[in-house]
């Protein structure tokens, strides 16, 4: 018996004597028992106490004992376990699960729910709107990351991050397809002109209700409010361009009014304990979604930066530049970023010329689909963001902060709190007190912006 399949069996045992499934923590105390890790080295990676990790033991080997009918015991699970599939099946069958039969056909008893478990066709995937895989440049570091947060340390809430262009959808769609299905259930939603949080709510409520083969005619109506199916199912559920929620013309994270109730949900889904992951991607994020450092909380963000400069050889090669004499200074001065460096190879390769003759002693070319898109960013910048970029593009070379503040333009207040969110929408990079812009986006802002 594998692991997957024992926390399977113990998680329909736990639901039919209590009604609740294995929490996070439940669940590890089985998984480190079973991989025969202490309480104590469970209790670490969970941030808690060892005293409250042996009380979820205890409580749990009791459970076990009366179900199986047998003492259970941190030092005998794995045996109690193992005799369950070796020797009892077709009694556990007929008596406890209801749901093995030895040439394969799954039955569920009437008085325990189907969970759907995953890594089997009954898992329930709405992956409609999620864009098509092209061309994926590797992301190794990014991936085992954003898989390790999900699946290891089970964070409830996720968001991807940076400019316009690095590959947050694509990342995350490869992520998705390597992992959808360890999920109950895998939903992508793109919040291209998206509905109210009741209308997504309902939406989502609607695929469970489907799935769990509920009457949903007008007179029976009641559901369960939606963190509770996260709470019952282990789901997957990412929203693509979060950015669309929030104002333009306001300093980042503000939400439109007609978005304000996704607030609350997003802080449900942070606060309250459930077995799922939401992953928000986009330009900025909401103000309340800031970036944490510790390790001990469910959220987690990663900014997305440039490709290597292996992976962006890899673009340029499919344009025909993997000759050119200015290759790497060309990854620089794109800063790896995917979609600028497909723009301007992209020009490069229709004029016919190379890097060395098109952009020679540092040039900066943009193309006008490259244009339309650093205007769309642009456009959601506060007027308080634009003067702070107007005074970074005149500087070719990093600026302290106090020489920043010495400005007689913009009140230190505010130049701090449009610095810090100009850092959120991924728009100006910082090292200590020293603030600068990409070569790209100042050669933007000098020519179409200021």
């Amino acid at each position: 018996m594998n692991l997957k399949e024992a926390l399977k069996i113990a998680d329909r045992i736990v639901f039919e004597k209590t009604g609740q499934h294995l929490d996070d923590l439940q669940e590890a105390v089985l998984k480190g028992t079973l991989e025969r890790e202490t309480y104590k080295h469970i209790a670490k990676e969970f941030d808690c106490s060892e005293s409250n990790v042996r009380q979820i033991g205890s409580e749990l080997w009791q459970i076990l004992s009366e179900e199986l009918g047998e003492k259970v015991t941190k030092t005998n699970f794995r045996a109690a376990m193992q005799r369950l599939q070796n020797s009892n099946v077709l009694n556990f069958a007929q008596n406890v699960s209801g749901s093995f039969n030895i040439c394969g056909e799954a039955r569920h008893p009437p008085n325990i729910p189907n969970s759907h478990p995953p890594n089997q066709e009954t898992s329930h995937q709405d992956l409609s709107e999620m864009p098509e895989l092209g061309a994926f440049y590797d992301r190794t570091p990014e991936l085992h990351t954003l898989t390790t947060w999900i699946l290891q340390q089970r964070c409830r809430l996720i968001t991807l991050t940076g400019i316009s262009g690095i590959g947050k959808t694509t990342l995350a769609v490869q992520l998705v397809q390597q992992i959808k299905d360890e999920f109950e259930y895998a939903v992508w939603y793109t919040l291209d002109e998206f509905p109210t949080r009741e209308k997504f709510q309902s939406n989502l409520i609607q695929l469970f209700s489907h799935s769990e083969k509920q009457d949903l005619s007008p007179t029976n109506l009641k559901r369960l409010p939606l963190i509770k199916y996260l709470q019952n199912h282990r789901c997957l559920i990412v929203l693509d361009d979060v950015h669309n929620l929030l104002c333009s013309g306001e300093l980042a994270g503000k939400y439109k009014p007609e978005s304000e109730e996704y607030r609350t949900l997003f802080k449900q889904i942070e606060k309250l304990s459930h077995q799922s992951c939401l992953m928000l991607i986009g330009w900025e994020q909401p103000r309340e979604v800031t970036q944490v450092k510790s390790q001990n909380t469910s959220i987690r963000t990663l900014q997305l930066k440039g490709l290597d400069i292996a992976a962006a050889r890899e673009i340029l090669r499919d344009y025909g530049l993997e000759a050119s004499d200015n290759i790497v200074a060309l990854i620089h001065r794109y800063q790896g970023n995917p979609l600028w460096l497909k723009s301007v190879a992209n020009l490069i390769q229709d004029l016919g010329g190379g890097v060395t003759e098109l952009l020679p002693n540092d040039t900066i070319l943009l193309p006008e689909d490259l244009k339309d898109v650093l205007q769309q960013q642009f456009d959601r910048l506060s007027e308080l963001e634009k003067q702070v970029i107007s005074l970074l593009a005149k500087e070719s070379q990093p600026i302290n902060r106090a020489k920043l503040l010495e400005n007689e333009i913009i009140p230190a207040s505010d130049l701090l709190n449009a610095l810090q969110s100009l850092s959120r929408r991924c728009l100006i990079e910082q090292q200590a007190n020293f603030y600068t812009i990409s070569p790209v986006l100042r050669q933007y802002a000098i020519a179409y912006a200021m």
